[in-house]
């Protein structure tokens, strides 16, 4: 299995966890819902328009993600800042 399928693999495991516990998020935020972006994080590609919806509808949530020790290395990654500026999302100033 190659490393960027691993750390996908892990990630979306983390992930689906967080959203089952619901640890320190509200319940209106779901980082699970970040998944259709992927993709984009981790290459050159543009997020797709799924992508762009689900990031601005979690966007109230990023502050709670980048809190989140599990979470922050992820939404904290160039690939996300990445793809939040493709989607018109401002990186959020906590």
């Amino acid at each position: 299995m190659k490393r960027e399928s691993k750390l996908v693999l892990v990630t979306m495991l983390v992930l689906m966890l967080l959203a089952e516990a619901h640890i320190s998020v509200a319940a209106t935020c779901s980082p699970v819902q970040l998944s259709p972006c992927l993709g984009a994080i981790r290459s050159s590609s543009p997020p797709s328009k799924l992508c762009c919806s689900k990031i601005k509808q979690q966007k109230p949530c990023l502050c709670q993600y980048l809190k989140n020790p599990t979470l922050k290395k992820y939404v904290n990654s160039p690939g996300a800042k990445k793809v939040a500026r493709s989607c018109g999302v401002p990186y959020p100033k906590c």
